[in-house]
């Protein structure tokens, strides 16, 4: 029995099978899911998953939508430009596939967010084509299968393993042995793997010679730098200030407090830009936020407004009424906030 026999009968056998994604295997949802999946769990996954696919249950219903419900839907999942990236990617299946998700591997890599593994997990799980795939779980299988040491992060590396994954592919049964590799590195092939429960353990170069802690190799860790920000929690009757953030960088399209740029002196800010006249400003307690490359500590004032003048043409700020706001599209830290009012 080969390496991908004894993982297709494994997977048939004890591999997952009632993901919510699996009750309809067409591309779409392969897609939606193997996206939410980039860099999250699939416990946290799911109930997004569901949610998203009822608002949003075909290419057309996502590519139709204003970007704004799109992240509202997403709000809470975090990397934000997964979701952004779906929409468009959804617009552009709409002009240019004529809303048919395509099935040739090319045009599905080119798409917005769809790299190379996403693409070949999109062409196995929708359509049984052979393709490999090289997510962060299949990495550290493939790692300790062949023995390949070092950082998958680093090329030559990723390029070893790579070559791996494509080597390895059965000619049949390419659905169930991609959910295998999939399931195993979810499951049992972990960081601290339980070799007593593999189904491919005698293929294990990395068990044979008492390597599986040691490979595949860490990515260096440095240091994360630090920044810092000041957000104004403005509020006016039972409701707060939101504003939408430009279209790049930290939670772009979010609605988020206002940001205050230190040096403003707060009270006459408040008022000058959006016509808030404070009776009484207060220091919450920080909050803390991590992201994958940088730390964020968010220091906040919390504005009571006496009064607001009315302002013509502040499309992106909007006054919201406290339980609306934790429901709109609002990075995680801002509903933590909300949570606090």
């Amino acid at each position: 029995m080969s390496f991908a026999d004894a993982l297709i009968a494994w997977q048939v056998e004890h591999g997952r099978h009632d993901l919510p994604w699996q009750k309809r295997k067409d591309a779409y949802a392969v897609w939606v899911s193997e996206i939410m999946l980039q860099q999250t769990q699939v416990s946290t996954v799911v109930p997004y998953y569901e949610r998203f696919m009822k608002r949003f249950p075909d290419v057309a219903a996502l590519a139709a939508a204003p970007l704004d419900e799109v992240l509202r839907a997403w709000s809470g999942l975090g990397y934000y430009s997964r979701a952004r990236n779906l929409h468009r990617a959804a617009q552009t299946v709409h002009e240019r596939h004529a809303g048919m998700f395509p099935d040739a591997f090319e045009d599905v890599a080119a798409l917005p967010g769809i790299g190379r593994s996403t693409a070949g997990a999109i062409m196995a799980l929708a359509y049984g084509r052979r393709y490999a795939i090289l997510d962060g779980n299949v990495k550290r299988v493939l790692a300790r299968v062949r023995g390949i040491e070092g950082c998958p992060g680093e090329k030559p590396v990723a390029d070893r393993l790579w070559d791996a994954a494509e080597r390895l592919l059965p000619r049949g049964g390419i659905e169930h042995y991609t959910q295998g590799l999939m399931d195993l590195g979810a499951t049992v092939c972990v960081r601290r793997p339980r070799c007593a429960e593999c189904p491919v353990k005698r293929y294990c170069v990395a068990r044979r010679e008492g390597r599986t802690l040691a490979i595949p190799a860490p990515r260096p860790r440095k240091p994360l730098p630090h920044r810092q920000m000041t957000m104004v929690v403005l509020e006016h009757r039972g409701a707060v200030l939101l504003e939408k953030r430009a279209g790049a960088g930290v939670w772009a399209g979010l609605w988020c407090f206002p940001e205050r740029a230190g040096e403003v002196e707060p009270a006459s800010w408040c008022e000058q830009r959006y016509g808030a006249r404070v009776k009484r400003l207060d220091p919450m307690p920080p909050v803390e936020h991590g992201f994958t490359h940088f730390t964020l500590t968010i220091a906040l004032e919390r504005a009571r407004v006496e009064s607001v003048t009315q302002r013509v043409g502040e499309a992106q700020v909007e006054w919201m009424p406290l339980e609306a706001a934790k429901t709109a599209a609002i990075p995680s830290p801002v509903r933590r906030i909300l949570e606090t009012l």
